[in-house]
């Protein structure tokens, strides 16, 4: 079904230039794809690269297509919303991927009757590899979440929360990738100050918390199982993770989260003003 769907685009970023790979990899034709951007260089970018229709008119988009991808930022979204009152009908499907940005609000801005499903994806939907929870509004039904799970499901994996979950999961999964950059770039760090190469360095980092990670997901264990089967007593690595408790790693993250989160309630806000 989504595939023989027009989709659009109202916003041309790295996150609607993921999720668009991901269309055309599984099989979307690029002709049913329209992207709104106002910058040109950006539309020139992505219909260059991904062959798929560009236009600087948010209206032409809401025009035609069957599902809405509200992939712009959510300091915009009083004045793209308040735009498209008049366009976006209840036959269409409104995906937003806005921060912060409640259905409710959403709904509250458009015609009665339009369905909305929110998302939170990240970055990694670049590389086929994006953690992505889905929502849906008052008025989507299984059906409207169904096609959104299957497009995330297009560049990674898909978890259906409650709305009121939303703003952890960005202060978990959609910052994320931040935090495990900056953990990646202070190991690198590590090992040049030790005497490693940079490359080498970085290369050992990244397949460490890559490898890390697939080791977790594939043995189902909690993660405080493995890193006791690394620890061995009086050894190398009990020693690092004394180190680490002192600096408070493990608080430090659930503070930085709980950050994200706040900001993402704040973010709510801006709507209304």
């Amino acid at each position: 079904m989504l595939l023989n769907s027009t989709v659009g685009f109202i916003g041309g970023g790295n996150m609607a230039e993921a999720i668009i790979k991901g269309l055309i990899s599984g099989g979307m034709a690029p002709r049913n794809i329209i992207v709104s951007d106002p910058v040109q260089d950006r539309r020139a970018l992505l219909a260059s690269t991904l062959s798929v229709r560009t236009t600087d008119e948010n209206s032409e988009v809401a025009q035609q297509a069957e599902l809405i991808v509200l992939s712009i930022k959510p300091q915009m979204a009083a004045s793209v919303l308040t735009a498209l009152e008049n366009t976006i009908t209840a036959q269409q499907l409104v995906l937003s991927i806005m921060a912060g940005i409640s259905t409710t609000i959403i709904e509250e801005s458009l015609q009665n009757g339009v369905r909305v499903v929110r998302a939170m994806p990240n970055t990694p939907a670049l590389v086929q590899a994006g953690a992505t929870a889905i929502c849906g509004g008052r008025r989507a039904g299984e059906a409207d979440l169904a096609l959104a799970k299957e497009l995330f499901s297009l560049v990674g994996t898909v978890y259906q929360v409650g709305e009121r979950q939303m703003d952890a999961v960005t202060g978990v999964s959609g910052s994320g990738p931040a935090y495990v950059f900056s953990f990646i770039e202070a190991l690198s760090d590590a090992g040049v100050k030790n005497g490693l190469p940079r490359d080498v360095a970085t290369g050992l980092a990244v397949q460490t918390v890559l490898g890390s990670a697939q080791l977790l997901q594939q043995s189902n264990e909690h993660p405080a199982v493995l890193r006791d089967r690394v620890s061995s007593p009086g050894g190398t690595t009990i020693a690092a993770l004394h180190t680490l408790e002192n600096g408070r790693l493990h608080g430090l993250l659930m503070d930085a989260v709980d950050a994200a989160v706040k900001r993402s309630k704040e973010l709510a806000g801006i709507k209304l003003l």
